[in-house]
């Protein structure tokens, strides 16, 4: 098993309203959130796309854009993207990250990947706290998909405990490596973070 296997899906559908919107656009240490993100996910895997609402939510970017389900509310509607993509261009497993959570472990990937086992997904987890949005899913979970939603459920966390998940945990001191931006204030605070390690290096 390895990366090769693996496409990235960067969730970026949410309407960042408690920011002011534009959410993925936004500028954080010299760069946009979103090509932040792709960065990231380029040193992971050759396939990277961004499943979003609207393309007009992060474009232009150098990626493919999908749109996520627009039957599902919220990030599931992203998730089903992610899996019919990664389905689609024949990978087994495809990873989703969050667009708005720019110090994720560089050790992501290789993590999930080791401890997934037979389970449905494996999710990142911090401080005793789950990300779904964080998470390795089998592409097989695509076919879970319609079952779930027949019970009007539209959690991601309700979806992984369905099909099977593996929680795996990462320190969340002294930083919580999923520590995402929805407001102003929070913003402020990865930009400090972000200045601190800089100068620490």
């Amino acid at each position: 098993m390895d990366s090769t296997e693996v496409a990235i899906v960067i969730l970026a559908g949410g309407e960042g309203s408690r920011l002011g919107g534009g959410k993925p656009l936004r500028q954080f240490a010299g760069e946009r959130l979103i090509d932040r993100a792709l960065r990231q996910a380029a040193g992971w895997s050759d396939l990277v796309a961004i499943a979003a609402r609207n393309p007009s939510q992060v474009e232009p970017v150098n990626a493919a854009v999908i749109v996520d389900a627009p039957e599902i509310d919220g990030p599931l509607g992203g998730l089903a993207a992610a899996l019919r993509f990664a389905t689609e261009v024949g990978r087994e497993y495809v990873l989703t990250i969050p667009a708005d959570t720019p110090f994720l472990p560089d050790d992501l990937l290789d993590c999930l990947l080791s401890k997934i086992g037979e389970c449905g997904c494996a999710l990142a987890s911090s401080g005793g706290r789950v990300h779904p949005v964080c998470g390795l899913w089998r592409i097989s979970a695509l076919a879970r998909i319609d079952d779930y939603l027949a019970g009007y459920r539209r959690s991601l966390n309700g979806f992984a405990a369905l099909i099977g998940f593996q929680k795996v945990e990462w320190a969340a001191e002294p930083h919580d490596p999923f520590f995402n931006i929805n407001t102003s204030d929070e913003l402020a605070r990865a930009e400090r973070r972000s200045r601190d390690q800089s100068s620490s290096t």
